[in-house]
């Protein structure tokens, strides 16, 4: 059985997430699943790096998978841009090493946030922003809330499952903030993030961009443990799943 590790990007705006579930089909998963299994005349499983929730975008989403059939890459890359949908595409697909896994081995993973301030200067690409509208942010203060935030902590208090039972001790590496004249772009990596994670992060940012919290106060916002002690989550769209590396 070969073993076969995909990079994929899609357009996250009409899907609900990556990950298959019991009452939809319409899940990016489940489209590449659905195509592979035609291909093979298998049962394929797709496992994807990141579990991106609905409306969430991806340009380098890692995807692996097992099957029976001796198929060459380009052979599989071109199947799979032929009938899946336009808003998914297969980038590249490699033989893998036979214990590979896109989830369990990835090191790091990168997500960039998009705040717009200026509606018109985004007209074509306002699916992947958040357009926000409620003046402007305090972006040095922000930064100095990111210090806090880095390094490795339990972010329960950032974690939007409240039924979570595994660990929410997370490490993130870097958080980024750049600023143009009508654009905020934050820029976080880590070694993996829980449900809703960085849109929370995102929301509770904006908060200290708004004056309306303390950049002091992560630590604090760190030890309650708290999802209610929090920012809100910050819209879907504005997100994407950059890149996934690997040791």
């Amino acid at each position: 059985m070969k073993n076969y590790r995909m990079i994929v990007a899609y357009d996250g705006t009409r899907y609900n997430g990556w990950q298959k579930q019991g009452d939809t089909d319409n899940t990016i998963q489940n489209k590449l699943e659905t195509i592979l299994s035609r291909m093979t005349g298998e049962k394929v499983d797709v496992h994807g790096a990141g579990r991106t929730d609905a409306g969430v975008h991806a340009r380098g989403q890692v995807a692996q998978f097992r099957t029976e059939g001796g198929y060459e890459p380009a052979e599989i890359l071109a199947y799979l841009n032929r009938y899946l949908p336009d808003d998914i595409g297969v980038l590249e697909v490699k033989e893998a090493a036979p214990r590979f896994h896109s989830r369990y081995n990835a090191s790091n993973k990168y997500y960039l946030y998009r705040i717009v301030t200026k509606k018109a200067f985004h007209v074509f690409d306002r699916k992947y922003v958040y357009e926000y509208r409620g003046g402007p942010l305090d972006v040095e203060a922000m930064k100095v809330a990111t210090l806090q935030l880095m390094g490795t902590h339990d972010f329960r208090s950032f974690c939007g499952n409240p039924r979570m039972n595994k660990s929410t001790v997370r490490t993130i590496r870097t958080i980024r903030i750049t600023e143009t004249a009508d654009e905020i772009d934050i820029g976080f990596i880590g070694d993996g993030f829980l449900q809703y994670m960085v849109r929370i992060l995102v929301g509770t940012l904006i908060e200290v961009g708004e004056h309306r919290r303390d950049p002091e106060s992560m630590d604090a916002l760190l030890e309650a443990r708290s999802r209610r002690m929090a920012g809100p989550t910050a819209p879907a769209q504005g997100l994407t799943l950059m890149e996934v590396r690997y040791h």
